[in-house]
């Protein structure tokens, strides 16, 4: 398709919080890209707020994907020492108590819960799942590093990171020395300073999760496991580093400091991405608030379309403000948006006239792609990228109602213009209907056959199946790219 191949040329432009700016992206080691980012602690149903971070993380790999990276992408799941601020007690036994589950029942039972709302929201697969618990042992040689090189210490069975062993701890954050104590919530009295995190925790008897250590029983921070799982799955420096901009402190400001004090590399990430959060009438999203909307229950209201574009009409680092008259809008805008699709798709299944695509509408579809790519280079802009698809759907209808017969080329372009947005998007593509549907599918069908038969040499058969279809009125062309059909009149 006329201008979609050019997109390969682009690189993409993305904030780093590292610097503060916004930077060309330009990965360590091209083509191949090493992202990683921060999944759920298991403990609950996931939530829109959840939703928001990995559908911009999604498209962010999908884009990457189409411009041509090779991205390795990870996406772990936190299944133990993520501990509650206020009762510093782990999220994963706290929810097993809460619902009468032994901690890994617990953590299983929302780890395929949440496997199935990525599933449902078109949210591609990572390349890996890695699991904390799984890890452990590698954690246990990471912090014996960090105290062998001086940056860790150990008390009654505790491990905890020295700060002040990190002359560039605060850089993400930006935050001082000085502020570190009042963000310090773990009444550990035995730290060197109070601005200490604990890499591993000591854990009394009775205690639900917990492991034999080098340091006596017990299990590690929430901090240290994904510093270990991204090199672990990626390597010992990053491209890409994501997720949630509550993670900014102290999560990822940790994870860099043990990092590169562990492996004396750096930077340890090139790029940190952060996403803003979802909001309820001007609140931040989340359990503890308990003004949340699980997945699930959004799922039974509206479609992954619906969530998608309405996640889609605000930039990735803004706040985005959840209500149920918004969505009513985006549930508008999908059929606005399917209902072109799907049209294009009936008409095409019906047969298109002979010819190619008119060069006006060629032109105005290659300049609305050239527009949703230059929105998606500019900071990965999907507000301007959105306003382009409605200009797409519109261009699209237009061409459709002034044709009585649109032509197969007109119909084709309109087709891969429709599927290239979607697939970079992640929107669900409509199928035909009724019999439009059924016709298309078994032509399809029969068409895989007659190239079967092509590949063994049976042309015979081959010309048959070809025959057959043009006596009902299909007319099949071969070309470069495969066999194309339409319907004759």
């Amino acid at each position: 398709m006329g201008g979609v191949g050019r997109w390969r040329m682009q690189k993409p432009r993305i904030y780093n919080t590292l610097t503060r700016s916004v930077e060309v992206f330009e990965p360590l080691n091209p083509p191949e890209v090493k992202m990683y980012v921060c999944g759920p602690t298991v403990q609950d149903l996931a939530h829109l707020g959840h939703a928001k971070t990995y559908i911009f993380f999604d498209i962010l790999y999908r884009y990457l994907t189409h411009l041509g990276y090779r991205v390795r992408y990870v996406r772990n799941i936190t299944d133990v020492g993520h501990l509650r601020e206020d009762t510093q007690v782990d999220r994963i036994v706290a929810g097993a108590e809460r619902e009468r589950l032994a901690p890994m029942e617990l953590v299983d039972k929302y780890m395929f819960s949440f496997f199935s709302d990525m599933d449902r929201l078109n949210i591609k697969r990572p390349t890996v799942q890695p699991r904390a618990t799984m890890h452990i042992v590698d954690m246990w040689e990471a912090i014996s590093r960090l105290i062998e090189k001086g940056h860790a210490y150990v008390v009654d069975g505790n491990v905890y990171f020295d700060v002040s062993s990190y002359e560039r701890y605060g850089q993400l954050s930006g935050i001082r020395r000085e502020e570190l104590i009042k963000h310090r919530v773990e009444p550990a009295p035995e730290k060197r300073n109070p601005a200490d995190f604990a890499l591993w925790k000591r854990a009394e008897s009775g205690y639900l999760l917990k492991w034999s250590s080098p340091w006596g029983e017990g299990f590690p921070g929430w901090h240290i496991e994904c510093s270990i799982m991204s090199i672990k799955h990626l390597g010992e420096q990053l491209d890409i580093h994501g997720g949630g901009q509550d993670l900014i402190f102290p999560h990822h400001e940790n994870e860099i400091a043990q990092s590169e004090c562990m492996t004396g590399k750096r930077p340890f990430v090139k790029y940190w991405v952060h996403v803003g959060y979802l909001t309820v009438r001007g609140e931040r999203m989340s359990k503890s608030l308990g003004n949340f909307v699980s997945i699930k229950d959004a799922l039974a209201r509206y479609t992954a379309n619906d969530i998608r574009l309405f996640i889609l009409s605000s930039h990735y680092r803004a706040p985005l403000d959840y209500s149920e008259d918004v969505m009513e809008q985006f549930v508008e805008v999908r059929e606005r948006v399917e209902g072109s699709y799907a049209r294009v798709l009936e008409t095409r299944a019906e047969g298109g006239a002979a010819g190619e695509a008119g060069l006006e509408f060629s032109h105005q579809v290659d300049s609305i792609l050239e527009g949703i790519k230059a929105s998606l280079n500019d900071d990965f802009n999907t507000p301007r990228a959105s306003a382009h698809l409605m200009e797409l759907v519109k261009t699209v209808n237009a061409r459709l109602d002034s044709a009585r017969r649109p032509t197969e080329g007109d119909l084709e372009k309109a087709q891969q213009a429709f599927a290239t947005v979607f697939e970079i998007l992640g929107l669900r593509q409509p199928e035909l209907s009724g019999e439009g549907e059924r016709l298309y599918l078994v032509i399809e069908r029969l068409l895989r056959l007659r190239e079967e038969f092509r590949r063994e040499g049976n042309f015979r058969v081959a010309d048959m199946i070809r025959e057959a279809l043009r006596e009902v009125g299909v007319q099949v062309e071969d070309t470069s790219s495969g066999p194309r059909f339409r319907l004759l009149r």
